[in-house]
């Protein structure tokens, strides 16, 4: 059977609750899954921080085809940028598991980097 539209919004929905749950449980408990706030995408998870403070955006991506990692980061740089966050990751639903702790966590390195010293440096 393939995917509708319908059922690939369902899918993401239930994905973000996921990790958005996740998140909550171990990183803090403010984390949410974001309401959708017009053109500007801000992400799919709110109230992620670095450890220094800086807002981290989240896209996540429960995909019907195949790992588009160029696409979804320069998607999360988008939504990093409209939430003048720190910086952005995507989270993509790893085939064959549902648990969240194994779904895989895609950034560049500016980003990692940023996430780890607290600064974004121009690139």
């Amino acid at each position: 059977m393939s995917r509708t539209r319908a059922s690939a919004k369902k899918a993401g929905a239930t994905f973000e609750r996921a990790i958005a749950d996740y998140l909550a449980a171990r990183v803090d408990e403010r984390i949410d899954r974001r309401v959708r706030n017009g053109v500007k995408d801000r992400g799919d998870i709110s109230a992620l921080r670095a450890p220094s403070g800086g807002r981290v955006v989240v896209e996540c991506k429960d995909y019907g085809g195949r790992l588009l990692p160029a696409q979804w980061a320069g998607e999360a740089e988008i939504e990093r940028g409209n939430d003048d966050a720190l910086a952005g990751v995507v989270v993509a639903k790893r085939r064959g598991t549902r648990d969240p702790a194994q779904q895989w966590a895609l950034m560049t390195l500016a980003d990692l980097v940023a996430i780890l010293t607290g600064e974004r440096h121009p690139q």
